[in-house]
Parts: structure tokens; C-alpha cells; sequence
């Protein structure tokens, strides 16, 4: 007859076993969900992305998808003279939106029209609320202090784009808005236009990075020569140098915040095919989405805004839509990594 102490020695065992199996083939914890805010201009180019299938992707991934949220001008704003004045009350609305969400707590994707509305994503982005911790409560993220009160975080800027659009109205040779807009953005030139965006204060040239840059104006090479603007090239974005990683981590000790910007036309032209501006010798959107992927698994890296889509019958195979979503896979994939 065996002893009941010997039963419970044996039946001990048996557990200290067990328990650890258990928890070996006990199903890992489901990961959260990445939330992702949609925001988008009201015209064909983001409404293409927008219903091409976008959320379906997202939701694929794992993320939740608020959104997508349409900015549009009232009556009275369409009324307003002058077309640039209405594209800044248009980035104006862009950003009153990007700043409804809170600095770390996803990813903020812009469907934009074109470059102007990167003045208004900037915008927003300096705006965006503080950091939440655990519990869902504004925690470390304070927002830095001044004389004035809360300042606007600093945004670090990527902008991925054949052309600088670093003109000025004193030396732009096509005289387009779209042209000037990262200028705009540097406070050095139209402060006006700026400020109606709420972009203030402007950024500093050495928070800007551009990437597959390869068509510049002779007077526009001289602003750049003259600025502290740092630069990923072609070779870069294709070999997924070490120079991806080195310029995120500068703009992650300057700045606070950081948002990557895609013009379609930085892209080899056999994707955006009805692009009217491209140049040739572009990376892939496979070969930009690996450095985006890398972009945005630093924790600073908060938006990305895609302008200039080719639509409609300008995109009727629909290359140019299947390497917007690949660019944007690339960002929820790389911020799920960290």
C-alpha cells in the first residue's frame, strides 16, 4: 500500500511536468492591433487609393483603420481668391486632422493631392497630441515647454521625390506651387501661405532629407548648395545602404516626430508610367519599400504621405496603385517591428 505522502510526492512531480508544457503549447498572446488614421484630400488621386482596396490591406496587416477622413472646403473657402490660397486652406484642413491623433500611439497615412499638401500633414504633425502610456493616459510625453507655453513638436522631414520642389518664386522655372513646397516648408519663401497652412514654425533646413532626388533647376541646385538639407541618393534607396538607417537616427536626435513623404514620380517610370513629370533612373517601389520598411521601425517615425498618383486611365493596368500599397505595407510592416 503506498503512503498518502508518497501519493502527493508523486502527484508534485507530475505537476512541475506538466505546468511547463502547458505554457509551452499555451497559444502566444495576440498582438495589438496597429492603429492606422486615414487621412485624405477630396479629389481623384486619394480617392483612387482609397477605394483601390486600401483597407482590406490594412486590415490584412493587422492594423485598425480609422478612417478615411476627407478634408473639403466649404462653400465660402471656394470662393476665396487665388488657387494658392485655397491649396493652403486645403492643407489647413489636412492638418486639424493629422493633429487629432496622439504622438506615438500608430501610424497617420495622408492620401494627398499632390506636394502642397505636404504643408499641411507637416502641420499637423507639429500638433499631434502627447504621447499616451499603458493605461491610455498622456504619460512621458509631455510636450516641451516654453516662454509661450506648449511648444509644436520639431518634425523631421524624408521627402522621397525625383524633384527637390526647393524653388522659390524668385527662381522657379515653371512657376507651379508644387515646385516650391519643401521651400515653403523651410519658411523661405510665401510665410503668408505657410502660416494659413498652421505650419509654424518652419522647419530647419537640416531636419529635411531628400531621397531619389535627380532632376534640379540651376537656381534651385544653388538653395540647396546653400542649405543644411542631407541627401539619400538612387544607390542609396537600391543597395538599402547604411545611409537609410544613419540619416533616421539624425533626424531622431533633432527632431520629435518624423514623416516620410512620396511623390509617385520619384519611382522608375514603368510604374507611374502617367505621371507627367517622371525622370528616368528611379528606384523600384520594391527597392523604396525596403527603405521605407527601415524608416519606419524607428520610433520616431510617425506619417506617410503619398501624392501624385497616376489615376483613372493613367493607370489602367494599375501599376501605380499596386506600388502605392506596397510603399504603405513597407511603413505598417516596419512599424510593427519594433
Amino acid at each position: 500500500m503506498i503512503r498518502s505522502s508518497s501519493c502527493l510526492g508523486l502527484l508534485a512531480m507530475a505537476l512541475a511536468w506538466a505546468v511547463p508544457l502547458m505554457a509551452a503549447s499555451a497559444p502566444a498572446p495576440a498582438r495589438p492591433r496597429l492603429k492606422v488614421a486615414v487621412v485624405r484630400n477630396d479629389s481623384d488621386g486619394p480617392k483612387y487609393m482609397a477605394e483601390g482596396g486600401l483597407r482590406p490591406l490594412l486590415e490584412k496587416l493587422g492594423c485598425e483603420v480609422v478612417g478615411p477622413e476627407t478634408i473639403a472646403l466649404t462653400k465660402d473657402e471656394r470662393a476665396e481668391y487665388g488657387a494658392w490660397n485655397r491649396d493652403a486652406l486645403e492643407s489647413r484642413h489636412i492638418g486639424a486632422l493629422v493633429a487629432k491623433n496622439a504622438q506615438g500611439e500608430g501610424l497617420v497615412l495622408g492620401l494627398l493631392t499632390n506636394c502642397t499638401d505636404l504643408l499641411g500633414m507637416l502641420a499637423g504633425l507639429q500638433r499631434l497630441g502627447p504621447a499616451l502610456d499603458r493605461s491610455g493616459s498622456a504619460g512621458n510625453g509631455k510636450r516641451r515647454e516654453g516662454l509661450a507655453g506648449l511648444k509644436p513638436l520639431r518634425v523631421g522631414l524624408v521627402y522621397f521625390d525625383a524633384h527637390a520642389d526647393f524653388n522659390t518664386p524668385e527662381t522657379t522655372l515653371s512657376g507651379m506651387l508644387g515646385g516650391m513646397d519643401v521651400a515653403v516648408a523651410a519658411g523661405m519663401c510665401l510665410t503668408r501661405l505657410r502660416l494659413k497652412t498652421g505650419l509654424d514654425p518652419a522647419l530647419p533646413t537640416k531636419y529635411i532629407v531628400f531621397g531619389g532626388l535627380r532632376d534640379v533647376d540651376p537656381l534651385e541646385r544653388e538653395l540647396l548648395d546653400r542649405s543644411e538639407c542631407q541627401y539619400l541618393s538612387v544607390e542609396d534607396i537600391r543597395a538599402a545602404s547604411s545611409a537609410v538607417d544613419e540619416q533616421v537616427r539624425r533626424l531622431g536626435r533633432l527632431t520629435d516626430v518624423i514623416y516620410v513623404h512620396v511623390d509617385m514620380d520619384v519611382l522608375d517610370p514603368a510604374e507611374v508610367a502617367g505621371h507627367p513629370l517622371t525622370a528616368p533612373e528611379g528606384p523600384t517601389s520594391v527597392e523604396l519599400a525596403k527603405a521605407i520598411r527601415r524608416i519606419f521601425a524607428h520610433p520616431k517615425a510617425a506619417a506617410l504621405g503619398l501624392a501624385s498618383i497616376p489615376f483613372g486611365d493613367r493607370d489602367r493596368d494599375g501599376q501605380s496603385l499596386k506600388a502605392a500599397y506596397r510603399l504603405i505595407e513597407a511603413s505598417v510592416v516596419g512599424t510593427r517591428s519594433r
